[in-house]
Formats: structure tokens, C-alpha cells, sequence
């Protein structure tokens, strides 16, 4: 797998709906880069709900930890966004490898 961020975003005004999707290695430092697209996803319209799909990524343990922060406060980082607008993210996870999976894949 690429360890270089590719984010693709789509939006759907009439459905009030963004969804932000990751590629590559996600890390807590790379993860900055993340969240300023999602600002920008978020303040395309108020009330927007945001998907941020990082299924297909390899997501630190960290960097996770750090999404599902912000998606439970409804809120991005004050380093990203000062005015800590409201942001209604839900994130799409990597499924869990069982030890088998990883087996096969090496």
C-alpha cells in the first residue's frame, strides 16, 4: 500500500451529505492534512453531515483515536478550526484483520 494521503471528496448538497475518502497511510501528523479538507467539506453549507471514510487507508491506532475524538465532540481540533464550528462526522473505520487475514496478505 501507498504510504502517500489521496483524499477524494463528494458532495451531495440536495442530501446534506459530504464524504471525505482517505487512501494511503494515515498518521497523526498526516492526519492535519485530513482535517483541513474537512473543514473546508464542513463549511461548504451549515449542517452538512460529513462521512470521513478511512476504510481503505492504514490508519494509525493514534491517528483513529484522534477522528473518533473529534466525531464524538462535533468538533475538529481549535488548531485547525480556531472558531470550533460544528461538525456532524461520522467515520467509516478499516474492518479489523483477524491474525488469519494478515496471514494471507503477507
Amino acid at each position: 500500500m501507498n504510504d502517500k494521503l489521496k483524499v477524494l471528496v463528494r458532495v451531495d448538497l440536495d442530501g446534506g451529505e459530504a464524504e471525505v475518502a482517505a487512501q494511503g497511510h494515515v498518521t497523526p501528523e498526516s492526519l492535519q492534512a485530513l482535517y483541513v479538507v474537512v473543514k473546508r467539506a464542513n463549511h461548504l453549507r451549515q449542517g452538512l453531515r460529513l462521512v470521513v471514510d478511512v476504510s481503505h487507508a492504514r490508519v494509525e491506532p493514534a491517528a483513529l483515536e484522534q477522528l473518533k475524538a473529534c466525531s464524538k465532540s462535533h468538533h475538529l481540533p481549535a488548531s485547525i478550526d480556531p472558531y470550533q464550528s460544528e461538525c456532524q462526522m461520522r467515520i467509516v473505520a478499516p474492518a479489523k484483520r483477524t491474525a488469519a487475514a494478515m496471514t494471507l496478505a503477507a
